[in-house]
């Protein structure tokens, strides 16, 4: 089994999370400001949580070759995806206490709880197919966009985020640890029960990625229903 059998496996799921609409107002330059807002902060609470995963992918290896291959992800997030939603958000006024103060949305709650929860519970190869569709994905919508005829990176506000999901230190660092996932993979039958168990982990994680998208695009309703309250 590969990586790109899990994607394979639950291929509308994912078509859907790469090219959600989200996605594509990201693209074009369309997307409301305060809907991009709100989702960078669930997404710094989000990457809060995905370096505690990662964290714990060191404590699930029994090799020091796989603590030294889960390293560079938390190294990533830490100094790189987390640092660039701090950067961004002082353009609103918003510095990293006030990201941290943030309460999270139940989609937040949800899919880091799911993440963390089938790496406490499985093994190390369960908690790399939970986290998979984010960063595997991500790479994707990365290229997707870069190559996209409808994007536009001059006059975008949104261009740093693309420029830093399809740069090449952000691609590389993620098919690094592709390759290690595909060779924890490699000696697992794809329609075995345990082959079933990583593409179901797999499934369900693409599907909260969906939500969390439309839940940064639903973020204006949300708001007003707050103010109504």
């Amino acid at each position: 089994m590969k990586h790109q059998d899990l994607i394979n496996a639950c291929l509308p799921d994912w078509q859907t999370y790469i090219t959600h609409p989200f996605v594509m107002k990201l693209a074009d330059g369309s997307l409301d400001r305060q809907c991009f807002l709100h989702y960078l902060k669930q997404d710094f609470l989000f990457l809060k949580q995905y370096a505690r995963a990662y964290a714990l992918a060191i404590y699930k290896s029994n090799s020091l070759s796989d603590m030294r291959k889960a390293l560079p992800a938390v190294n990533t997030l830490l100094d790189g995806e987390i640092n660039h939603h701090v950067t961004y958000c002082k353009n609103w006024g918003l510095t990293e206490t006030d990201l941290e103060a943030e309460d999270e949305d139940f989609g937040t709650v949800a899919y880091t709880r799911y993440v963390l929860d089938a790496g406490m519970s499985g093994d190390l190869v369960t908690l790399y197919a939970a986290l998979a569709p984010c960063s595997i994905g991500y790479a994707e919508i990365g290229r997707y966009l870069i190559n996209h005829e409808n994007t536009k990176v001059e006059d975008n506000e949104f261009a740093s985020w693309i420029e830093l999901y399809s740069g090449d230190e952000f691609q590389k660092s993620i098919q690094e640890s592709t390759e290690h996932f595909d060779q924890l993979l490699a000696e697992i039958p794809l329609d075995s029960q345990r082959g079933q168990q990583l593409i179901n982990v797999f499934r369900t994680a693409t599907r909260m990625e969906v939500a969390f998208w439309q839940q940064g695009l639903d973020a204006n309703k949300q708001i007003d229903d707050r103010d109504k309250q």
